[in-house]
């Protein structure tokens, strides 16, 4: 597929395996990662980790700023996420994880980029708004520079690492296109070739409904059910997620379309079951409650796995620190050459 012709974005079953390609993603380290974030990326990357050469970055400067009143928080979390990636067969020997704050040419770059973005464009970033609107309690009406500013940020974030593929949400791509124009500007000034236009990856399972039965699952929103949450915590969770709301009584028809408790068991159970549960919901044959109970038994057999690889790695810190230093280690060698290349095209090699 021509990636040009689709305005720089592929769904990811279209992309070709190429292990000479480098794909950039990442997360914030304000909390543990949830349901939503384990369809929508993390299974894509156990995918993508043997086709391509995989970098994964942990933005705890990016996470800053909106959460630069709770240093604690970030920091605490940074472990955490890689934890989590961890438990679910994302392998260290396959794919590099590095923190964002100990990559001291990120911040260099964005300072160089800055100079070739405008106020009015960033602030005409639709990603930017709605995320700014969200935000009223904490900014009130005046936004950070740094908030305001995070993609000139996140485009030294990608550039840096030669990331060429970012695996993203489609809330998420008018951030990439920020990055592009970037790259196209500092190109047609200061020399074709020296910075590559990333295209952005879109997963078809980019968007989780929570357990509310809301559009979309979402740490802020109190819908999530994390990929630590223990036996009982999903019980609970699962036995107040959402039902069909025109359903009074057992053995009134449902209608498992509206249903929260069928869409997940969409995702965690076998697909001929699902297709029993749908017909008898429909004919009143099943109640809600041993539908959920179904659904708790259904995530746990899903989770248990994953429990298992984190506790391994919980028992050993030192293990956990390692793969993290030493990935960091690894990407600043590469920031520290695109630095070089983007400095003597501007004529700073001194």
């Amino acid at each position: 597929m021509n990636i040009e012709e689709n305005e720089g974005r592929i769904f990811l079953d279209d992309v070709v395996p190429d292990k000479s390609k480098r794909i950039l993603t990442g997360d914030r380290p304000t909390g543990n990662m949830h349901i939503g974030q384990y369809f929508g990326s993390l299974l894509s990357r156990v995918d993508l980790q043997d086709k391509f050469d995989t970098y994964i970055l942990i933005a705890d400067v990016q996470a800053l700023t909106d959460n630069f009143n709770n240093p604690a928080k970030v920091r605490k979390n940074v472990e955490e996420i890689l934890l989590d990636q961890l438990s679910v067969g994302i392998d260290p020997n396959k794919v590099t994880f590095f923190v964002q704050s100990m990559i001291s040419e990120i911040p260099e770059l964005t300072i160089y980029y800055s100079n070739l973005v405008t106020m009015a464009r960033l602030e005409r970033n639709p990603t930017i708004k709605t995320e700014i609107a969200a935000k009223k309690e904490l900014f009130g009406e005046s936004v950070t520079y740094g908030f305001i500013g995070y993609p000139v940020s996140q485009t030294a974030d990608i550039t840096a690492f030669k990331g060429e593929i970012v695996p993203v949400g489609e809330d998420q791509l008018p951030l990439i296109e920020q990055a592009r124009e970037i790259v196209r500007k500092f190109n047609s000034i200061y020399g074709e070739g020296v910075l590559k236009e990333p295209v952005a990856v879109i997963s078809k399972n980019s968007r989780i409904r929570g357990l509310d039965g809301g559009v979309k699952m979402g740490k802020s929103l109190g819908n999530a059910l994390y990929l630590v949450d223990t036996p009982d915590i999903v019980k609970e969770k699962v036995m107040l997620a959402k039902t069909d709301p025109a359903r009074i009584k057992k053995d009134d028809p449902g209608h498992p379309d509206v249903c929260a408790v069928y869409y997940y068991h969409n995702l965690f159970t076998d697909k001929e079951e699902c297709k029993n549960i749908c017909a008898e919901c429909k004919a009143g044959k099943r109640g809600c409650v041993a539908c959920k109970k179904q659904l708790i038994d259904s995530i746990n057999r899903s989770l248990d796995p994953i429990r298992a690889k984190r506790s391994y790695y919980e028992s050993r810190p030192d293990e956990v620190k390692e793969i993290l230093l030493a990935g960091t280690d690894k990407a600043r060698m590469t920031a520290k050459e695109t630095l070089r290349e983007v400095k003597k095209a501007m004529m700073l090699d001194y």
